[in-house]
């Protein structure tokens, strides 16, 4: 996923001769404590909600006030884990996508980069989830996959935790069948250690409903 295929068009950039007041008003609109400042159609960088309240009017122009301007950014071919990075280390609630010649193109938001994970997991795909804990040299993606697959059952998703301060990972999978017990008496079969396995009715119900709250939490 390309960061030009994540752009919210509901984000409308600030222009110089906005007011602060009109700045904090869109920012509460759309539920962001960052906006990307546009001249034309160069972006000039991103001013944020602490930025404006240290500002003495909140009536002047934007361009009045001696801005010292965030200038993180996305080009639009970058991957979406260089979003994701940009974003957390910036401590953004979006950021701004541009071309080469520093055109603003729009913005990924928080609640963009929350529904492409959520795709990503298969939150909204029925299955069970199995986390195996294991040793980082033990981890061997297609032994798993043949694990699954001995069973009549696919991967729909994977994600790899390392855990801190160890030489261990935790593997979560979600598998596309409901009754997994024949896929975990598999896994200790071969040995494997299964720190946590959850059936559809009690886990993914779960999961979706979080998702769904967080969904409202950012009103989207």
């Amino acid at each position: 996923m390309l960061a030009k295929e994540l752009i919210s068009d509901i984000i409308l950039p600030l222009k110089t001769s906005d007011t602060g007041i009109t700045a904090l008003n869109w920012m509460e609109e759309f539920r962001v404590s960052h906006l990307p400042i546009v001249n034309n159609q160069d972006f000039l960088g991103l001013i944020s909600e602490a930025d404006i309240y240290e500002m003495n009017s909140y009536e002047e122009p934007l361009g009045n006030h001696a801005l010292s301007l965030q200038k993180p950014y996305v080009m639009e071919h970058q991957h979406v884990y260089d979003v994701i990075r940009q974003v957390y280390e910036h401590k953004l609630t979006l950021i701004p996508v541009i071309n080469a010649n520093n055109h603003y193109l729009g913005s990924i938001t928080l609640q963009c980069l929350v529904k492409y994970f959520a795709r990503l997991a298969a939150v909204d795909n029925p299955g069970g989830i199995i986390v195996l804990e294991m040793g980082v040299r033990d981890y061997s993606l297609s032994e798993i996959a043949q694990i699954v697959e001995s069973n009549d059952a696919s991967i729909l998703s994977l994600y790899i935790n390392v855990l801190p301060d160890s030489n261990r990972m935790e593997v979560t999978l979600k598998i596309n069948r409901m009754d997994i017990g024949a896929v975990i008496q598999t896994f200790n079969r071969f040995n494997y250690e299964i720190k946590a396995s959850f059936f559809e009715d009690d886990y993914n119900d779960t999961l979706r409903d979080r998702y769904e709250s967080l969904m409202k939490f950012l009103d989207i």
